[in-house]
C-alpha cells in the first residue's frame, strides 16, 4: 500500500505533528527536532544550523511508501546540497549513494517525491547558504577540479551527480550521527565533518573526471532517451507533456530525466523548453505576420507579459523593440 499526498497536505501533516518545534539551543548554533507524523511512520528529522551550513539528519521508518506530489512553479531555486543515503530509497537516491545538486533548478512541472518503506531512512544532507563558502574553506580542492565543473559551481549553473558512499565518507557520516560532544566543541566538530564530506565528494568527482573525461553518470542508452525527450519538447513546444509524462514517453524515471537534461544539455527540461519558445518567438517577430500577444499564445506563453519578461532577459530588449529593430534593418 502507498500513500499519495500533495505537498501542501504533506507539509500540514508535519506541522500538526510538530505544533511547536523542539528547539535545542546550544552555544554558537541551534538544533530543531521534528517528529515524523504518526500517519506516515516513526522517527525524526533533526536540523542543525551551523556557520553557513544547514545540516539535516533523517532517521525514520515509514509505515507505507509515500508519494508526495509537488505542483511546479515558474521560479528558479538555487540548490547547494550534498546528500548521503546511508539507508533507504528516497527521491531517486538509494541505500549507499551520495549526491550533489548544485545550481538553478527551474521546475514548473508537477513532479513526485517518492520515499519507500522497505528500509529505514538514515540520511545526512548538507545545505550551504552560499557558494562563496566553498572557495573560502576548500579552495585548493576546487582549483584541482576540471574547468567545466569549477565554472558550474562558481556561476550556479547545473551540477548534478550520484555516486557510491565510500568507506571514508561512511566513517565521517557515523561521526556526525553519533557526535559525542556538546556546545561550541560540537559546533566546530560538525562543521569540520561537513567540510570533510564535501571535500571527499569533490575529490570523487575529480578522480572520475580524470578516468572518464566527463562528468556524467548516464548510460549511452539514457543519453539517447534524453535526446528523444528534447525532440518531443521541440515538436510539442506549444503544448508540451508534463515532466512525468515526458519521462514515461521516453522510458526514464523523472529523476533520471531531470539529471540527464542537466548533464547532456546543460539546462533543465523547462529551461530548454523556455529557450526554444523564445527562439520561436524571435523568428515570428522577424516575420511580422502576428502581433505580439498572438505570438505569445502561439509559442506557448500564458500572455504577453510572460513572453516579454523572458524575451528581455534573454535578448536584452522587449519583443516590441526587437520587432521595430528588425523592421528598420530590412
Amino acid at each position: 500500500m502507498a500513500i499519495t499526498i500533495y505537498d501542501s497536505d504533506y507539509d500540514a501533516l508535519w506541522q500538526q505533528a510538530n505544533p511547536s518545534s523542539q528547539n535545542l539551543e546550544s552555544a554558537g548554533f541551534s538544533e530543531t527536532l521534528q517528529l515524523v507524523p504518526d500517519r506516515l511512520g516513526q522517527g525524526y528529522v533533526r536540523s542543525i544550523q551551523l556557520y553557513g551550513i544547514n545540516l539535516l539528519l533523517f532517521n525514520y521508518q515509514l509505515h507505507d511508501d509515500v508519494f508526495v506530489i509537488s505542483k511546479g512553479q515558474d521560479t528558479s531555486d538555487i540548490s547547494r546540497e550534498f546528500g548521503f543515503n546511508l539507508s533507504g530509497d528516497r527521491s531517486g537516491k538509494r541505500t549507499g549513494e551520495n549526491f550533489v545538486e548544485w545550481g538553478n533548478f527551474d521546475d514548473p512541472d508537477e513532479h513526485i517525491l517518492i520515499a519507500y518503506a522497505k528500509e529505514p531512512i538514515l540520511k545526512v544532507d548538507i545545505h550551504l547558504e552560499s557558494g562563496e563558502m566553498l572557495g573560502q574553506t576548500i579552495s585548493e580542492i576546487l582549483e584541482e577540479l576540471p574547468a567545466e565543473t569549477r565554472q558550474r559551481i562558481s556561476d550556479n549553473s547545473n551540477l548534478s551527480d550520484i555516486d557510491r558512499i565510500t568507506p571514508t565518507m561512511q566513517s565521517a557520516l557515523r561521526q556526525i550521527l553519533y557526535c559525542p560532544f556538546q556546545g561550541k566543541t560540537k559546533q566546530i566538530y560538525l562543521e569540520s565533518k561537513c567540510l570533510e564530506l564535501i571535500t571527499l565528494k569533490l575529490e570523487q568527482l575529480k578522480q572520475r573526471d580524470k578516468k572518464t573525461g566527463k562528468l556524467s553518470s548516464l548510460k549511452s542508452d539514457d543519453i539517447d532517451r534524453i535526446r528523444l525527450a528534447k525532440t518531443i519538447l521541440s515538436v510539442n513546444f506549444d503544448n508540451p507533456p508534463s515532466l512525468i509524462e515526458l519521462a514515461r514517453q521516453v522510458g526514464l524515471n523523472d529523476c533520471t530525466l531531470k539529471r540527464g537534461f542537466r548533464e547532456v544539455l546543460g539546462t533543465t527540461a523547462f529551461g530548454y523548453l523556455h529557450n526554444y519558445r523564445l527562439e520561436q518567438a524571435r523568428q515570428l517577430l522577424q516575420e511580422r505576420r502576428l502581433n505580439i500577444s498572438e505570438i505569445a499564445r502561439t509559442v506557448g506563453f500564458a500572455n504577453y507579459t510572460s513572453l516579454s519578461k523572458g524575451f528581455r532577459k534573454k535578448y536584452g530588449v522587449s519583443p516590441k523593440q526587437y520587432q521595430t529593430r528588425s523592421k528598420n534593418s530590412v
